[in-house]
């Protein structure tokens, strides 16, 4: 079968051929021809089989008739991730070359003007994600009761990101009437609820079973200790094992800051790597991007932003550096490599503490991966002995620096005891007969100031009648009634100071 046999238009086939296509990929073949006759289709298939082809040119197809009214887009194609929807407006203008399609790009990182610029010129496609699309529906500029096609790609993958209720919420503004494209590479419960609700006597087209891995892809384990550094060196060899094979590798952490602490000491050792995670913006994203499809860049360390549908046609290697903890992530993970029946290789590292996860992704895909050089029962205690993450309430882990800890303790102990005997050390030091004057001084000072008190409580009784006296503080007295300056004769030892002839 070729792609003239499918019903395709000219102008189509003319830039399909251009591009070097001749066969259509079973899911091609199988959900082409019924979108063409305007039926709802259910897509499923392994990623790297060509999904995107398979709605993009029936839809350039049908878009050959009719014009485009401004803020009332014709087709509506929803994407999870900014990538995704950056790489379908370039399989539309790579497609629709012949076509004069007006292509509206909504995602975010991108100022709001520029979009709503091409908005108002009318959109014959517009390719969005779900959160910048609600954006410009709130905001009075996007009108979605002209959409005739609507696409949902990378379902399962909009399910793990939180946007279901937004989608619900987008196929609510949108005809009834509209023909609905859904595609996804794995059918959880949720999913398939959803298709129940929005599409309407579906075609289903599945050209394998769900969540199964491509056959051209060699996979592996390897084992490895638990500790950040035993699995970078890890890595670093196997890097090098493979370095005769390997042209490219896309390298996948579970977190961002795993994504950042890993890219940094692949720099250190020399290792020519750029980083691709969520925190970056959209022009820093889409710049790695481009330099590691360009091959300026050998490795790209990446978080799951990267694993699903992005199009990079011959990438040699996949390591997940963190073998992922759903295992769906790990079909698209190593669906990166092995595309378009190129041979590809994906290695997992796999501690002690990701067995379950290990179990769990041999569960979904069917089939035991073998292990690269041993499994975990080999790994020695001290390569396996786990640490465990400081959390609130969490002990602390023993260690060497213990010792050091009750050390600091002790002699913090002892600098407060010291600090509370030393008045009463230096009351012992001092000679007995100073002890003795400052005695008699002191009780010298308390007559005065005994006499001088009776003394002024008769005079301000005379002076303020019925007023009651005020009592002066302990320790306190007024200036006249003190004959005392400064310290006078009653000078603390410690003041004392031989002069130095």
């Amino acid at each position: 079968m070729t792609f003239s046999d499918l019903g395709l238009s000219p102008k189509v086939l003319s830039a399909v051929s251009d591009a070097g296509y001749t066969k259509p990929t079973p899911i091609q073949a199988g959900a082409i021809p019924h979108a063409l006759l305007g039926k709802d289709v259910l897509g499923i298939a392994q990623t790297g089989t060509g999904k995107t082809a398979s709605f993009v040119l029936p839809m350039l197809t049908r878009l050959e008739k009719g014009r485009a009214r401004a803020r009332m887009p014709r087709t509506l194609i929803l994407e999870p991730t900014r990538e995704l929807a950056a790489q379908v407006e370039e399989n539309f203008i790579k497609y629709g070359k012949n076509h004069k399609l007006n292509i509206a790009l909504l995602i975010g990182g991108v100022s709001f003007d520029e979009q709503d610029k091409k908005l108002e010129r009318g959109a014959d496609v517009l390719i969005a994600t779900p959160g910048r699309l609600l954006d410009h529906r709130e905001r009075g500029k996007l009108l979605l009761n002209g959409v005739e096609i609507l696409v949902i790609d990378e379902a399962d993958r909009m399910l793990d990101m939180g946007f279901i209720p937004d989608i619900e919420r987008i196929c609510e503004m949108i005809p009834f009437t509209r023909q609905t494209l859904f595609f996804s590479a794995t059918m959880p419960p949720e999913i398939t609820k959803l298709t129940e609700k929005f599409l309407h006597a579906p075609v289903r087209v599945e050209v394998s079973k769900a969540a199964s891995t491509a056959t051209s892809i060699t996979q592996r384990l390897v084992k490895s200790g638990n500790k950040p550094w035993e699995k970078r060196e890890t890595l670093r060899n196997l890097i090098k094992a493979e370095d005769a094979d390997l042209k490219n590798a896309i390298i996948f952490c579970n977190r961002k800051v795993e994504v950042s602490e890993l890219f940094r000491s692949l720099l250190k050792h020399d290792f020519d790597a750029g980083a691709l995670h969520g925190d970056m913006d959209q022009r820093a994203r889409m710049q790695m991007l481009n330099n590691f499809r360009d091959g300026k860049l050998r490795y790209l360390v990446a978080s799951d932003v990267a694993a699903r549908g992005l199009d990079i046609p011959d990438v040699s290697h996949v390591f997940n550096y963190d073998v992922p903890i759903h295992a769906e992530d790990y079909v698209h993970r190593i669906g990166r490599t092995g595309r378009a029946g190129r041979a590809g290789k994906s290695f997992t590292i796999a501690t002690r503490s990701d067995t379950k996860y290990v179990d769990a992704i041999e569960r979904l895909i069917g089939a035991k991966i073998e292990w690269h050089d041993g499994d975990l029962s080999t790994v020695t205690e001290s390569e396996g002995e786990e640490q465990p993450r400081r959390g609130r309430g969490a002990p602390r882990r023993a260690g060497r620096n213990d010792e050091d800890r009750k050390d600091r303790g002790e002699r913090k102990k002892d600098r407060h005891a010291k600090r509370d005997e030393a008045p009463e050390i230096a009351r012992e030091e001092q000679p007995v007969a100073e002890v003795a004057d400052i005695a008699e001084r002191r009780a010298r000072k308390d007559a005065i100031r005994s006499e001088n008190e009776r003394k002024g409580s008769g005079n301000r009784h005379e002076q303020r009648g019925d007023a009651r006296p005020q009592r002066d503080r302990p320790g306190r007295h007024r200036e006249e009634d003190d004959a005392t300056v400064g310290f006078g004769d009653d000078v603390p030892a410690f003041m004392r100071i031989v002069a130095k002839v």
